[in-house]
């Protein structure tokens, strides 16, 4: 039987002690050593996948955050303008007002001045009455203080 075949256990147990040779005792060893490069390499392999699941983890992580930062953002600028377009209309609409309240007083302001500027620099007022073959005209011209009367009839030449 040779050394390779025997059951760990044999070798191991207190009552059990077995004589290895030079050769036998190098053979242990490169079987241990070998027996160790290979659950290194093993362990090796799964600390190398552990780690790229954890970068492929860590990437969809950060494309989760930036997604949400992004709609966050998108909808903080989306309130924010909403905001200022409330504002803006606020605003138009009080100017508005106002002006419109300004043109009303600028009307008022012009037909009494436009009345008080045709009472001092005179006017003329009248009306007529055409009958047949004549016309009656009666005018009458203020101008400031002073009134003038005109009543006149003119006749139409009318050929028969």
């Amino acid at each position: 039987m040779s050394f390779l075949s025997v059951p760990c256990f044999l070798l191991q147990g207190p009552k059990v002690r077995i004589m290895m040779t030079e050769e036998q005792k190098a053979a242990v060893f490169i079987q241990a050593w070998w027996r160790g490069t290979l659950v290194r390499r093993t362990l090796l392999h799964a600390a190398l996948r552990v780690w790229i699941i954890q970068c492929w983890w860590k990437q969809k992580l950060v494309k989760l955050q930036e997604k949400r930062r992004r709609t966050s953002l998108e909808f903080y600028a989306r309130q924010e303008w909403a905001a200022v377009k409330l504002q803006s209309w606020f605003r138009m609409w009080c100017i508005r007002l106002r002006y419109c309240r300004l043109l009303h007083a600028v009307r008022i302001i012009q037909v009494y001045w436009r009345w008080h500027s045709c009472h001092t620099r005179g006017f003329i007022q009248g009306h007529y009455d055409l009958q047949e073959n004549q016309l009656n005209l009666q005018l009458e011209i203020s101008l400031g203080s002073q009134a003038c009367r005109v009543q006149q009839c003119i006749p139409l030449p009318i050929k028969e």
